[in-house]
């Protein structure tokens, strides 16, 4: 079995990027800044991951920038402590088998982050492991929070609960939560019979975003012919952020973000929780172009539901 390769590329004006590879896919990350998964694809296909192309290169600075690609934050979204810059220098080491880039303590929140990539070394598959450490002094509530951002003209998809007839369901299965700036009426929105589903589209459009509490434990996105599921654990008796979401969609004129969240968590000095999304990236090249948004759902709402096990 072949272990996957790293080497130390230049990228958008970084000069310090780590590549990680298989030869199936290829993964992108910065160190310099972030950390943030800046590229990420099937070998000699596009970038599946948004650029900010203001932002790329740049460094230090007491604002923050978006960057683009992957990134990690805690939840619940506050003004000022999930905005808190990443733009200095991460720490980074590499075994063979995992790569692991960690932030610098920012002085701010009291959280330290850690996200650690595991290359499968056959297929096409990341486990990514998102870790919180309260490096403060006093206990800490918060949730980790995994974003990442597509370039434009995708679709995200999150599954319905399985479908139960009445009368022999009787109780909800899930909230589905709405943001203010929410409108149920953009034709961006499919609120299908098997799954929601959120396009994106240029143009000057509104932000939207919604989320749910996604017990199926995967969520998938369709740009050109790549698919990529995410997939995590839900704990069903834990409290989660936003009314109870575990997944989140949210687009706006330059990108569609799809996003998961761990529990809320108090956390003591000294003690850290993770947060672990597994990556599965699918060649769709069998289903036909022309194949409308709503039946573009459809597909996406039929894919197996967890393509790599989430355990230890």
């Amino acid at each position: 079995m072949s272990i996957p390769v790293l080497e130390i590329v230049p990228f958008g004006g970084w000069n310090h990027c780590i590549r990680l590879t298989n030869g199936i896919i290829d993964v992108l990350v910065t160190t310099e800044v972030g950390p943030r998964v800046i590229w990420l694809g099937f070998r000699d296909a596009p970038n599946l991951l948004f650029s900010a192309a203001a932002d790329l290169g740049q460094t230090g600075g007491d604002e923050w920038r978006i960057y683009g690609g992957h990134r990690f934050w805690v939840a619940p979204e506050d003004p000022v402590l999930t905005y808190c810059p990443d733009n200095e220098v991460v720490d980074w080491e590499y075994d063979d088998a995992a790569l692991l880039l960690t932030q610098r303590p920012d002085g701010l929140t009291g959280w330290q982050k850690r996200l650690t990539l595991e290359m499968d070394p056959t297929h096409a598959q990341i486990r990514v492991t998102h870790e919180l450490t309260n490096v403060g002094e006093q206990s800490l509530v918060g949730a980790p929070w995994a974003l990442t951002a597509y370039s434009a003209g995708g679709l995200a998809v999150v599954p319905h609960e399985l479908r139960q007839p009445h009368p022999e369901a009787l109780l909800p299965a899930r909230p589905v939560v709405l943001w203010p700036y929410t409108n149920m009426a953009d034709p961006r929105w499919t609120w299908g019979r098997r799954a929601i589903g959120l396009r994106q589209y240029g143009g000057s459009q509104t932000p939207q975003k919604v989320g749910a509490r996604n017990s199926t434990g995967w969520v998938a996105h369709w740009l050109g012919d790549t698919v990529m599921v995410k997939t995590t654990d839900v704990e069903r008796q834990c409290a989660y952020p936003d009314m109870g979401c575990t997944t989140e969609l949210f687009a706006n004129e330059e990108m569609l973000e799809v996003e998961t969240l761990g529990p809320l968590t108090r956390v003591e000095p000294g003690k850290s929780v993770r947060h672990v999304e597994c990556w599965s990236l699918i060649h769709m090249q069998s289903v036909p172009s022309d194949l409308g948004w709503k039946e573009q759902v459809d597909v996406l709402s039929e894919l197996p539901g967890a393509p790599l096990s989430l355990k230890d």
